[in-house]
């Protein structure tokens, strides 16, 4: 399925007044991602550590994501931080976007518990979930000392480091994330944390996450229930994921060959991430696709897609924003590219070859 090339950003006001920033881009059956720690839908759209997140659900299905309230594009003000409020946000979000049949819910690091949590006071909502880095309970809920000790130093250090010129302390925070990641990830990282928040706000999310235990919810999840997680990730372990899987009726478990909180696009885990959530959802994983199409441009990608989805090139240049002559331009260096001389051809190449969009 194409994305549109764009997402499009919107806000609601939660049942308590403060304004969330969401946004949505693509196309077909919805997967909504909860929020998780430090996002800002603008900034992270093109960067080097969530673009390729982004695109690949973007590119499948209707992607909807927000921040969280003091995150990013939403209202700076917190309010309430308990784990009925992170529910309610992200039904005010599921609402917003007119979300009535049953969605895929994305739950990345703490927005698995989110997602734990709406699924278990809405199984007729959900139709699956996938959760990738997930933890049912806070660092000072696991009863071990030493993690605990580690997580109040953070909070303390948060409150007094986050907004200085020097970068030292978020590049030490950061670090955690992404320890595979290159100059420019952790740099972009660390632009992150002064864009999306604030260091007595991140000080107080950072707390609230401690706190988090679904762990008596796990039993009541009905939905069926796919649970990724690195290897060697350092900011949630991974006896935490496995602990999650085994309470959740049915759930597969993958293990991930990283250390990276966040997968990055270099690295084989993160086939392996897109080969199980296709295989899971139904979809084609990305290693089935036809080497001939890895020559085309990300633009070339949308455009075929939705030719293969029968729009024409008036329909597709409305579609993305762009001018049809620019279609046509595209179109031709589609046809050079799979070798093939006419529309028609072009969509039987891309549909008998598994085109993933």
């Amino acid at each position: 399925m194409a994305t549109t090339g764009r997402q499009r950003i919107h806000y609601v006001t939660a049942s308590d007044g403060v304004r969330l920033a969401w946004a949505d881009a693509g196309l077909g059956a919805p997967v909504v991602k909860a929020a998780n720690w430090l996002t800002h839908l603008e900034y992270e759209w093109d960067s080097p550590v969530w673009q390729h997140w982004l695109h690949f659900f973007s590119n499948r299905f209707r992607f909807v994501r927000y921040d969280e309230r003091g995150c990013g594009m939403s209202d700076r003000r917190v309010g309430d931080l308990s784990r009925d409020r992170w529910v309610a946000d992200l039904e005010s979000v599921i609402e917003a976007a007119a979300l009535d049949a049953p969605v895929t819910l994305l739950g990345i690091s703490q927005g698995a518990a989110t997602c734990i949590a709406y699924a278990a006071q809405y199984p007729q909502r959900v139709s699956r979930l996938i959760l990738y880095g997930a933890y049912a309970r806070g660092s000072w809920r696991r009863g071990v000392a030493h993690t605990e000790q580690e997580y109040r130093a953070m909070v303390d250090l948060t409150r007094l480091g986050w907004g200085r010129d020097n970068p030292t302390f978020r590049q030490i925070f950061t670090s955690r994330f992404i320890p595979g990641g290159t100059e420019e990830h952790l740099k972009w990282f660390n632009n992150l944390c002064l864009k999306t928040t604030t260091g007595e706000l991140a000080a107080q999310l950072f707390e609230a996450r401690a706190h988090v235990d679904v762990t008596p919810l796990l039993g009541l999840v009905r939905a069926p229930t796919l649970v990724l997680h690195a290897r060697e990730d350092q900011i949630t372990p991974i006896e935490e994921g496995r602990l999650v899987a085994t309470g959740i009726t049915g759930a597969e478990f993958v293990e991930l060959d990283s250390k990276n909180h966040i997968l990055l696009e270099s690295e084989p885990a993160w086939l392996r991430f897109q080969s199980a959530v296709l295989d899971f959802v139904g979809g084609f994983p990305a290693s089935t696709e036809d080497a001939a199409f890895s020559a085309l441009s990300r633009r070339e990608r949308e455009i075929l897609a939705l030719m293969a989805d029968g729009l024409g090139n008036l329909d597709i240049a409305e579609r993305l924003n762009i001018s049809e002559k620019t279609v046509r331009n595209h179109t031709s260096n589609i046809f050079d590219k799979l070798g093939v001389w006419t529309r028609a051809q072009a969509i039987v190449f891309a549909r008998d070859r598994r085109f993933a969009g």
